[in-house]
């Protein structure tokens, strides 16, 4: 049976959330393969609004079983915190799962986040202070704490031990902070301790186990590609993977059994943080799709820039991604526009791109070059098949479709969960 993975083909805040959760009742887990608690989701559920930040969106299904995978950085503070939260309002949490390979964030690493930003000064990165980055750093600097480590103490005090020894040293020489003791950050840890052991599986077996029952597994990928540490918009990327590649390597499920590969991407653009943005808006229009689409940050608050569709970027996305479908969301937002710019193309020193720059400074010089398309006023919110849509709706999309490297699969007219046009199955062909 299939193994699905869902990945933003933007900046992030595509609807990936909106996308896992309406395909939730019909997957058996849900698997998140990498980030942390930085990239949030918004899943709306009956009219009541779900702002999951660590957790799996498939927390919200009553058929599947909620992953975190090998490739995430867990902060046990904030997943105990988003638990009792989703808990409180009525939510079923106990089927949830935690790689015992997942690594943890310390609060060393929040503190080194916030630090390092403010010591970049006008280089800083804009990231959500969370303690994601110094994360990835320690575990690929064979310095991290894994979930399974808290269950020895002995081990986890060897392992704080080594990292403090240079943390301490960069706090207090260089950053003018105090140092952290070894046995504050062990406490830390050991208290979740007896909490966290029920829900710590080996996630690499469980998955591949459900496959070859035929069960169907999707991945969620956190943040989205042009914030891939590899393939995004370096050195403003998030530390991980968030590329259909990546999905696999933080799910420890073999490329070869990922039979669909679906993009999300927004009917217009967004992006949090710094980072060049060749369509933004920064006029009255650029307000109103902020205001419109809801465009500030779960985890955050922050405004989210915001600009025009990219079909630069989406032929990219599908590049990398080796998408079979895009899903397009927050089609109704652009409703009640004259005329709606698609950046086609993009021209860098009078010369004119037609696909992605090669280097990052071409890329940030990158001015768009726009075809026009005209827009539409009626309300296309209950629209359940692209022939619902006004013509000049549906030529948008098809537009798009075209230009973009891949098949549009599905289409979100509303926030609701139920507001989706489909237009083939995006599990079975």
């Amino acid at each position: 049976m299939p193994a699905i993975v869902i990945v933003g083909a933007q900046w992030g805040d595509e609807g990936k959330g909106k996308a896992t959760d309406l395909l939730g009742s019909r997957v058996d887990y849900v698997v998140k393969p990498n980030g942390g608690n930085n990239a949030g989701h918004t899943v709306v559920v009956n009219g009541e609004k779900f702002e999951l930040k660590l957790l799996p969106a498939g927390i919200l299904s009553e058929n599947s079983v909620p992953v975190i995978g090998n490739g995430v950085v867990v902060n046990l503070e904030a997943l105990f915190e988003e638990i009792d939260g989703l808990e409180a309002r009525g939510a079923d949490t106990s089927r949830l799962r935690v790689s015992a390979n997942a690594h943890l964030v310390a609060p060393y690493h929040q503190t080194m986040d916030k630090v390092t930003e403010r010591f970049l000064g006008k280089r800083a990165i804009g990231t959500t202070g969370r303690g994601i980055g110094p994360s990835y750093i320690d575990k690929v600097g064979r310095l991290g704490i894994r979930v399974q480590d808290i269950f020895d103490e002995s081990i986890l005090r060897q392992k704080i031990e080594g990292a403090l020894r240079q943390k301490n040293e960069l706090l207090v020489k260089l950053y003018n902070r105090r140092s952290v003791e070894v046995d504050e950050i062990a406490e830390y840890f050991l208290f979740y301790a007896d909490r966290l052991r029920p829900m710590v599986v080996d996630s690499t077996r469980l998955l591949n186990d459900a496959l070859d029952e035929g069960k169907v597994v999707l991945m969620e990928g956190g943040q989205a590609t042009f914030l891939d540490v590899d393939h995004g918009t370096y050195p403003f990327v998030t530390s991980s993977n968030p590329t259909a590649g990546g999905a696999s390597v933080g799910s420890g499920i073999g490329p070869t059994r990922i039979t669909r590969s679906i993009g999300i991407i927004k009917a217009y653009t967004t992006r949090v943080g710094a980072g060049p943005f060749p369509t933004e808006l920064f006029d009255d229009m650029g307000e109103r799709l902020r205001t419109v689409g809801g465009e500030f940050g779960v985890n955050t608050g922050r405004p989210r820039r915001t600009g025009w569709y990219d079909a630069v970027m989406a032929r990219q996305a599908s590049r990398i991604n080796g998408f079979t479908d895009y899903f397009l969301t927050k089609l109704d937002v652009l409703t009640g526009i004259e005329q709606i710019p698609v950046c086609v193309a993009y021209e860098v020193d009078g010369e004119r791109h037609d696909e992605m720059p090669m280097t990052q400074t071409e890329f940030h010089h990158a001015k768009p070059i726009y075809e026009y398309f005209p827009g539409w006023t009626e309300d296309i919110s209950g629209a359940r098949s692209i022939d619902d849509l006004p013509q000049n709706a549906k030529d948008y999309v098809l537009a798009l479709e075209a230009m973009s490297g891949c098949r549009f699969s599905g289409i979100g007219v509303g926030p609701d969960r139920d507001q989706v046009i489909l237009i083939r199955d995006l599990i079975e062909e």
